[in-house]
């Protein structure tokens, strides 16, 4: 028989225990937190990026202001992989928390002159924000350990902010070519100046573009495309100095597109007013967008 007895653990131990187990378990659980808050930051910045380099460079303020969120983005998303403190943390949730806030203004009512529209971007965007709110702002609640209601509180402000995106989300303009928000009426084609040349418009005078994909039988610009450069639908008429053949092709969604000269025509949703023409020369949505001149 052994010669050790045996005697219990005394609560002291337990605690001891317990407790070192929680000290080794913190550290690992932050560690994941600030991992995964900074790879959501990164995903949203990237996000931001391609839009950015697909049609938002353009766009007066908006550019610049999208440029500067990629780059906050990238930077705060660096600084949280390689730092566990509350500041940066709560500075990452913070920043999530108002890009979604400027991305939700942008839909309701327009920033700048720009109001946003529908695209799965932008909906994939607005969830990782929220999703990146959430996990930086209980890592900056959580300096040692978790902290009583903490969990509960950032949790209800994530599941109101998801709510709130998809309120805003649901009224926005689809990007779908079947919405009437994403089309604009052929109306009667005139012709508007532009640097020197004179350019075709449609009956707001808002420039016309062509794509260079486009067949003169079939348009390449479909779903998201369709939401920045919306499609001129309709039986076109010309105005006086509008000499170009106009005719008219069926979309995939079966809807009406005007064309001139055999070009299917759309206006950029970066142009607010006549005489702008910011999506000249664009490579975007897979091709190459000009502005149609009225006579060729």
């Amino acid at each position: 028989m052994s010669n050790r007895s045996w005697a219990p653990s005394s609560p002291a131990s337990d605690e001891a225990r317990q407790s070192a187990a929680g000290l080794t378990s913190r550290p690992v659980t932050r560690r994941a937190l600030r991992l995964a808050g900074a790879g959501l930051l990164a995903a949203t910045a990237a996000i931001h990026l391609d839009l950015y380099l697909t049609g938002y460079r353009s766009i007066p303020v908006i550019g610049w202001l999208f440029l500067l969120q990629v780059i906050a983005a990238f930077g705060l998303a660096l600084a949280a992989a390689v730092s566990g403190r509350r500041l940066v943390a709560a500075a990452g949730a913070g920043f999530a928390l108002s890009t979604l806030g400027g991305y939700l203004l942008s839909v309701w009512i327009g920033l700048f002159g720009f109001t946003e529209v529908r695209t799965t971007a932008g909906i994939t965007a607005g969830v990782l924000e929220v999703a990146a709110f959430a996990v930086l702002a209980v890592l900056a609640l959580t300096p040692a350990g978790p902290v009583p209601h903490a969990g509960a509180a950032v949790a209800a402000a994530s599941v109101l902010a998801l709510a709130v995106l998809a309120i805003a989300v649901a009224g926005a303009g689809a990007p779908a070519p079947t919405a009437p928000a994403t089309r604009t009426a052929a109306g009667s084609l005139r012709t508007v100046q532009i640097g020197g040349a004179a350019v075709l418009a449609n009956a707001r005078g808002l420039t016309l573009y062509s794509f260079a994909p486009d067949t003169p039988a079939k348009s390449a610009c479909n779903g998201s495309c369709a939401a920045y450069w919306p499609p001129v639908t309709g039986t076109p008429s010309a105005a006086p100095g509008v000499t170009g053949r106009l005719g008219t092709i069926r979309r995939a969604d079966g809807s009406v597109q005007a064309t001139y000269d055999g070009h299917p025509l759309y206006t950029y949703i970066g142009d607010s007013a006549p005489g702008q023409a910011r999506g000249n020369n664009l490579n975007l949505n897979g091709g190459l967008w000009h502005e149609v001149p009225a006579s060729r």
